[in-house]
């Protein structure tokens, strides 16, 4: 079985050389970069499974070359940003991030949060199922998302968040239990990440995402799937 594959970008080299040597501790294949315009030629050269991406790097920074991978690949993204950027955070998210990690980070910390976003965006051989609601159809097996069967391009954890409501129709989960499903450890209570996603979510299948008529929202709980006409 081929290992997996990461790669890390930060203009810091030793916490590249940190992050390196933890990686392939724990069996990962690791590719470097320490620029935002080599980090996005890996990426497309490359094909890693997962990137790590620091937010400030010279020349282009983190954002931006989050924006462009993005562009190409829905390759998942874990960003770096410094305490309190919290702006950066949202920004990484609303462009496509999948996660992210404040620095400083321990890399006991920083290899669960990969495991996890590895373990949550495989693909695995024996799901088969597909499944529709109205206009909405989802193939579990291609990770394809289709509304009044046109394709609509979902991120990964996007998909994974999506997919748990929809295979649970009508139940509520709470922002706590699916910070913990989805992101597999302890996400310091932020559960502004799961808004961020569920609005990125309806942005994209919904007809009008501030009335939502498929993903919605239990004040004071949290959010479930269900049609309108399903009550």
């Amino acid at each position: 079985m081929a290992k997996e594959k990461v790669l890390v970008v930060d203009d810091e080299r030793n916490i590249v050389e940190l992050l390196k040597f933890n990686l392939e501790k724990e069996g990962y294949d690791v590719v470097t970069a320490f620029d935002g315009i080599e980090a996005v030629k890996l990426a497309k050269d490359e094909k890693p499974d997962l990137v790590i991406l620091d937010i400030m790097l010279p020349g282009q920074g983190g954002l931006e070359v989050c924006r462009q991978i993005r562009k190409e690949s829905k390759i998942p993204i874990l960003m770096a940003t410094a305490k309190g950027e919290e702006i950066d955070k949202i920004l990484g998210l609303e462009l496509g991030a999948d996660d992210y990690v404040t620095k400083p980070f321990s890399p006991r910390e920083l290899i669960a949060r990969v495991k996890a976003i590895l373990r949550r965006t495989s693909i695995r051989p024996e799901e088969q199922e597909e499944i529709t609601v109205k206009e909405i159809s989802m193939n579990l097996v291609r990770h394809e998302v289709l509304v009044k069967g046109e394709k609509v391009e979902l991120k990964p954890k996007e998909f994974e968040l999506l997919k748990l409501l929809a295979t649970n129709r009508g139940k509520v989960f709470t922002r706590d239990f699916l910070l913990e499903q989805l992101w597999g450890y302890d996400y310091l209570g932020d559960t502004r990440t799961v808004d961020v996603h569920v609005r990125r979510i309806r942005q994209k299948i919904e007809e009008d995402p501030s009335l939502p008529k498929y993903l919605k929202t239990v004040h004071g709980i949290g959010y479930k799937f269900q049609y309108d006409e399903e009550g």
